[in-house]
């Protein structure tokens, strides 16, 4: 039976009716936010410090150039070229025939100037053997299967390389863009134990930042990543420390007895919502450097900043490894080329609108994926069991 949506609708009207309500209290939140961010612009090496020094249990952006800054894109070249991969995947099903998943990559080179030129193909690959299903501890024997949330990780990974191959491939005669959808951050990491980190990201990862960084020594190469609609609270709660009234943020210690709650003033404030008051269309914000642990922990030189762009009714996240940030010609790169991607691309970069379609796997490509494996293991006459639960189904009993 099909979702009942008659019986959904009254709990549907009831949420936009809370929501409703809570606009004028949540606007509120929003002005004192943007208060708090004009008044402490006026010293932001007592704020710096007092970020520094303190120990908040939430996500706090550590400052570069300030927190009201905004910048005008740099002048377009008018020679240039934007590379970009995105994923997709067939996941690992234990209800199926065969223990093995796939990832297609979905890859873009697009060349703007005189003699325009695009590229656009994918590559679908199978994993299958023992030793591509797990990820292996080389000191004591432990495994971690690679699926759901940890496949996930691996695409990104996976995406990561291919844009590397693509750098490779460009010549140094225009100024390149390489760009990622999503997150330069992997996050989901800090679930896992440290041999899975190691592999994935320290000798995966990485490795392909590193040689992306090593390819922008000789010539100008701008890696970034791009975060539609982005969820993300930094720098907001840069401001709940900046409004706390201890000197150090100690959450464990100091917000179980804290009456007041000053920082709750701007508590459930986004980025997205001060940053759309701040910038207008086509300028990027200040930097910030993310704190996430993951990044403290593994990055190293390829530490993630980030700056938000507003890209007409909409404001995104940008994300740079540090040596992209740190070199004002690169940092001026990304910002403009995005910026112009987002235009040509109806308000996301059409370099990654054409990677995702080139990767894209829907539900028929699944089921026809299936039909070939289960079809050519019954070719070899080869055991192709498929769990009840899997028949259940695909079967109508009624």
């Amino acid at each position: 039976m099909s979702l009942d949506l008659t019986k959904v609708a009254g709990q549907v009207e009831g949420m936009v009716t809370r929501l409703k309500a809570s606009g004028e209290e949540r606007q509120q939140r929003l002005e004192r936010a943007l208060d708090v961010l004009h008044n402490s612009s006026a010293n932001l090496e007592s704020l710096r410090h007092k970020i520094a020094s303190s120990k908040p249990t939430w996500l706090v952006a550590d400052l570069v150039d300030g927190l009201e800054q905004h910048y005008q894109a740099p002048t377009l070249p008018a020679e240039f070229t934007v590379i970009a991969t995105d994923g997709s995947h067939i996941d690992v099903d234990r209800h199926r025939s065969a223990r093995c998943y796939l990832l297609n990559i979905g890859r873009v080179v697009l060349h703007y100037g005189a003699q325009p030129e695009a590229s656009l193909d994918s590559l679908p690959h199978l994993y299958a053997e023992n030793e591509e299903l797990v990820v292996k501890s080389g000191e004591n024997g432990r495994e971690q299967p690679v699926e759901g949330t940890l496949l996930g990780i691996k695409r990104s990974v996976e995406e990561c390389k291919r844009l590397a191959e693509l750098a490779t491939e460009q010549g140094a005669g225009s100024p390149t863009l390489a760009i990622l959808d999503g997150t330069l951050i992997l996050w989901g990491l800090e679930a896992y134990p440290e041999f899975v980190s190691r592999t994935l990201l320290e000798e995966g990862f990485l490795v392909y930042l590193e040689q992306m960084r090593k390819m922008s020594q000789a010539r100008r190469l701008a890696l970034a990543s791009y975060i539609s609609l982005p969820r993300s609270a930094d720098v907001a709660n840069t401001l709940r420390v900046a409004l706390c009234p201890q000197q150090i943020v100690d959450s464990d210690r100091y917000c179980p007895e804290c009456k007041t709650r000053d920082c709750d003033a701007v508590a459930g404030v986004q980025d997205r919502e001060i940053f759309w008051n701040l910038l207008e269309p086509g300028e990027r914000s200040a930097l910030f450097i993310t704190q996430s642990s993951v990044v403290e922990k593994h990055y190293g030189e390829h530490r993630v900043y980030f700056f938000y762009l507003r890209v007409d009714d909409e404001i995104a996240r940008v994300e740079l490894p540090q040596w992209v940030a740190k070199d004002d010609h690169l940092l001026g790169l990304a910002h403009t080329l995005i910026l112009d991607q987002c235009r040509r691309g109806q308000g996301y970069p059409v370099a990654l609108a054409e990677a995702h379609e080139q990767a894209v796997v829907r539900e028929a490509d699944r089921q026809n994926f299936w039909q070939l494996v289960e079809t050519s293991l019954l070719g070899e006459h080869l055991p192709s069991p498929v769990s009840h639960k899997s028949f259940s189904k695909k079967t109508r009993w009624v």
